[in-house]
């Protein structure tokens, strides 16, 4: 099951953190900020913020997509929501280069953004990896990228798998509703 990856979503989202932040911060940082309100997000509602996919890496777990956005310069002729808004890096850092709004994230999305922020967005960067890599569902990957899904994280947990195959399957009758919007 993949769900459809929530580009403007996203951006908001990393865009709250950055204005909680001050306008900046190191992207390490805010993808580790982005993949916690995620993975909570999962765990209380049964559905992710971002919709991206989830890797571990050496440095802890890292949402794939917004890592990519943030790392890869868009291909030409190609519009991304995410540059409009938020810088490419320059020393590891990104910024806030306008307002994307908060339309498409919902008050309880944005609060949780901000209890994110709250518990995790003061700490340094290493901190912040350091606890992503703490958790249960994270595997050292050795160099390379191994991918956790989302039973994983529902797993690690403790969710029992009755709890777990309702999520799957709502996760999956999701997909499949957004594929036949799309």
């Amino acid at each position: 099951m993949m769900l459809l990856f929530d580009e403007a979503k996203a951006t908001q989202a990393a865009a709250r953190l950055l204005t909680l932040r001050g306008g900046t911060m190191s992207y390490v940082k805010l993808i580790k900020l982005l993949y916690l309100a995620d993975r909570e997000a999962l765990l209380r509602w049964g559905r992710p913020i971002t919709m991206d996919r989830y890797v571990s890496t050496d440095n802890g777990p890292v949402v794939s997509r917004i890592y990519d956005l943030i790392r890869n310069e868009p291909l030409p002729n190609s519009f991304h929501v995410w540059r409009k808004f938020i810088s490419s890096p320059e020393n590891y850092e990104v910024r806030l280069l306008g307002d994307p709004g908060c339309g498409v994230l919902s008050n309880p999305e944005r609060e949780l953004v901000d209890e994110v922020f709250a518990e995790h967005g003061r700490q340094s960067r290493w901190r912040v990896v350091d606890f992503t890599r703490s958790l249960p569902e994270w595997t050292y990957p050795d160099g390379g990228a191994l991918p956790i899904d989302y039973r994983d994280i529902l797993k690690a947990a403790h969710r029992t798998d009755k709890e777990i195959s309702a999520a799957e399957d709502a996760l999956e009758y999701a997909a499949l509703e957004e594929r036949v919007l799309v």
